[in-house]
């Protein structure tokens, strides 16, 4: 798959195309037929499975992520519906570690409109991007193209846009003008969402409705606009190598395009796009305090032919607060038959290690292991 050509500068060659602040979506707008050397992934990564799809080889499916209807949970009158979802949140969480729900309570022209609003961030020209494109992670506003460039094995098809919306918020000013407004809406929305999330996570732990918003889980948010061009080699890349999310939990948005895979007992399984719908799923960090009760599973997104693919993702994490909070095996999960499975860290800890690592198809977790 890949040439195994010895004048190969992986480093100058990754160098040259940050240089250039103008992303993936450069390399297209530029007309390229042949995708360049730094995003060809290794060849033992050359499992394009599809459990979802037609195969020779394949079984019919039986795996398919679950959809979770929150309608009725906010009815007090109905405390057998709250325990249904709870029960459904629960098994998802621990078998899986990724579900949709629908019924959330984000209406759908918001979520139409935050994916417009992200589309038209990357298509903006070229010039007035280029003035936000940075590494600086103290920046209000970060645009640029894989966040790990300088430390993964190889680069994926994506660019992607950030913000922090909590604790400490970007100010509306800071926002692009093409996405402000919603951004500044959606994230209020999203915040929402997240806290009965954990309401509801809390529950299907056996911990009071309270306790992983107590200890605040749902206090940092920083929300992601990805940008998926259509690639003219979509079988050499991808849009997002395997890996796992280095948060408390993760709220996505994705479009009609779909690409979005979770490795779901040895297979690669399709999550297809619902509308209306947001996937969420667990983050290394609520598995580590759940002592892997609840799991954080490696995702993928796959290169396509057709694009643009929008997502947008919501994290709650405090990566970047100097919070010397420690976070270990919550001590009412644990027992004799239950011992802590995981040495404390702070979120920033965490993060970092994370990131320095990059997206190379293993796992942080475990480093943390006892």
């Amino acid at each position: 798959m890949v040439a195994t050509n010895t004048n190969y500068d992986r480093k100058s060659e990754v160098k040259a195309f940050d240089e250039t602040k103008e992303g993936v979506k450069g390399l297209v707008d530029a007309g390229i037929t042949e995708i360049p050397r730094i995003f060809h992934r290794p060849p033992e990564s050359d499992d394009h499975y599809h459990i979802n799809s037609p195969s020779s080889d394949s079984e019919p499916t039986r795996f398919s992520i679950p959809v979770i209807d929150l309608q009725g949970l906010d009815r007090l009158d109905s405390p057998t519906k709250r325990k249904e979802i709870v029960a459904k949140v629960g098994e998802a969480s621990e078998t899986w570690g990724f579900f949709q729900i629908v019924n959330h309570g984000i209406p759908v022209g918001v979520l139409e409109e935050i994916k417009d609003g992200v589309r038209g961030f990357f298509e903006l020209d070229t010039q007035v991007k280029k003035e936000l494109y940075t590494r600086d992670p103290f920046k209000p506003v970060i645009y640029n193209s894989n966040f790990d460039l300088y430390s993964a094995p190889v680069t994926n098809w994506r660019d992607t846009f950030m913000c922090y919306v909590a604790p400490n918020p970007t100010k509306p000013e800071d926002l692009p003008q093409v996405c402000r407004d919603i951004l500044v809406e959606y994230s209020m929305q999203v915040m929402k969402l997240g806290r009965l999330l954990f309401e509801l996570l809390s529950e299907a732990l056996g911990l009071k409705p309270s306790h992983l918003n107590d200890i605040d889980c749902s206090e940092g948010l920083v929300i992601l606009g990805h940008y998926y061009p259509a690639c003219p080699q979509p079988e050499l890349t991808m849009g997002t190598s395997n890996h796992a999310d280095n948060d408390f939990l993760t709220i996505l948005l994705q479009d009609h395009i779909g690409g979005l895979q979770v490795l779901h007992q040895g297979k690669w399984v399709d999550v297809p796009p619902v509308p209306g719908a947001l996937v969420v799923n667990i983050g290394d960090l609520l598995q580590l305090i759940s002592n892997d009760k609840f799991k954080s599973i490696q995702h993928r997104v796959l290169a396509n032919y057709v694009g643009p693919r929008i997502s947008v993702a919501s994290f709650f994490c405090t990566g970047m607060l100097p919070s010397t909070k420690l976070y270990g095996p919550i001590k009412e999960l644990l027992s004799e038959d239950n011992p802590p499975k995981y040495r404390e860290t702070t979120v920033r800890d965490y993060v970092a290690h994370f990131n320095d690592k990059g997206l190379d198809g293993t796992s942080a977790l475990m480093d943390f292991k006892l």
